[in-house]
C-alpha cells in the first residue's frame, strides 16, 4: 500500500525544485524594488536626476506611479504564483516583460538600478519558460 504522502512530498519538492518558486521570489522582491523607487519618485520630485534631451522624457512623479502600480501588480502576482494559481504564470510572463521594458526607459535616471531589474526580469522569464523534467 502506498502513502499518499509521499506522493504529495515529491509533488511539492517537484514544485519548489521547479523555476516557478523562484520566479514567484524575484518577482516579490522586482514588485518591491519597483514599489520603492515609485514611492521615492512620488514622495520626492527631486529625488531622480532629470535627463535633459531625453526622447521619452515624463515627469518623475509620473514614472513614480508607473514603477509604483506595477510593482504592487508584480507582487500580486508573485504571490499568485506561490499560491499556484492557474492564470498567474501567464500574468507573470506579461508582467516582467513590462517592467523590463518599462526599466529600458528608466535607463537615463537610474542606470545600474534599471539594468539590474531588467537582468532580474529576464532571469524569471528564463526560469517561467524553461522546460519542466518529465516525472516518473
Amino acid at each position: 500500500m502506498t502513502d499518499n504522502r509521499t506522493f504529495e512530498s515529491q509533488a511539492d519538492s517537484g514544485w519548489a525544485m521547479s523555476g516557478v518558486a523562484f520566479a514567484a521570489t524575484m518577482m516579490l522582491m522586482i514588485g518591491a524594488f519597483h514599489a520603492i523607487a515609485g514611492l521615492a519618485a512620488i514622495i520626492d520630485d527631486e529625488y531622480f536626476v532629470r535627463i535633459r534631451g531625453y526622447a521619452f522624457h515624463l515627469d518623475i512623479t509620473t514614472w513614480g506611479w508607473i514603477h509604483l502600480i506595477l510593482g504592487l501588480a508584480v507582487i500580486a502576482t508573485g504571490v499568485g504564483l506561490f499560491a499556484r494559481q492557474t492564470w498567474a504564470g501567464v500574468i507573470a510572463l506579461f508582467l516582467v516583460v513590462l517592467s523590463a521594458i518599462d526599466n529600458f526607459f528608466f535607463i537615463p535616471y537610474a542606470p545600474f538600478w534599471s539594468i539590474l531589474l531588467i537582468a532580474l526580469d529576464v532571469w524569471v522569464i528564463w526560469a517561467l519558460t524553461r522546460p519542466r523534467a518529465i516525472r516518473h
